[in-house]
């Protein structure tokens, strides 16, 4: 039955309005981006047979347009509606409180970090630069490697703080494999990275390590 002919009160878009998005099931939202079912199948099975495909949401979003198309009835359209929407996702996290510092929380920079590493599907090394009050002076990502590697080079982000005047600094990557655990390569280059921004009087503040929907801080456990 398409979703046009069920009760008003069991809609997704009806739902959203009378009760509010947080009250919707993960299968309700997708429906309502997917917008349009197939013949024998509501948008909500759709969105139902996705998460059963690909096991979560995060999954769902970060899947390739190859992948995606697998799934019955899912096509370029949708594909296209979805990433879209993960992108305003990001867009509106990045221009949110834009002078708040940035570690004023640490759950803020999780977030921040986690939606800029999202459906990275290789290894990026990433460098946060800020000012005297821990806002944000500029973010690139500035090294790339295979899914277990990437080279780092100290040298480069001190060159980098410089350049843009930081007085602090912060970098983070991302294991794609899922596990997020430093290595002993991991601590190493955060203590080299630490010593070449130490001459420059420039505090290494964090180095986070960002994994599907999990990651480690290595200030909060007393690595830095």
């Amino acid at each position: 039955m398409a979703i046009s002919q069920w009760p008003s009160a069991s809609r997704p878009r009806e739902r959203l309005l009378s009760v509010g998005a947080q009250a919707l099931s993960d299968e309700e939202l997708l429906a309502i981006f997917l917008r349009t079912g197939i013949a024998g199948y509501s948008a909500v099975d759709l969105a139902r047979q996705l998460l059963r495909q690909f096991g979560s949401i995060h999954a769902v979003l970060r899947a390739d347009f190859q992948q995606f198309s697998l799934a019955p009835g899912m096509g370029l359209a949708k594909y296209t509606q979805l990433q879209a929407a993960l992108e305003l996702a990001r867009r509106f996290f990045a221009e949110s409180e834009p002078d708040r510092p940035l570690m004023a929380s640490a759950e803020w920079v999780r977030k921040d970090l986690q939606l800029r590493f999202w459906d990275k599907q290789r290894e990026i090394f990433a460098g946060l630069f800020l000012d005297s009050q821990y806002r944000l002076l500029h973010y690139q990502e500035l090294f790339f490697g295979t899914l277990d590697r990437s080279p780092v080079y100290p040298r480069e982000i001190a060159k980098l703080a410089l350049l843009h005047n930081a007085k602090a600094v912060m970098v983070a990557h991302n294991h794609p494999s899922g596990h997020c655990q430093p290595s002993a390569a991991d601590k190493q280059i955060t203590e080299a990275i630490a010593q070449a921004l130490r001459l420059l009087d420039i505090q290494l503040l964090d180095h986070w390590i960002i994994a599907a929907q999990q990651s480690f801080s290595f200030a909060e456990h007393g690595l830095l």
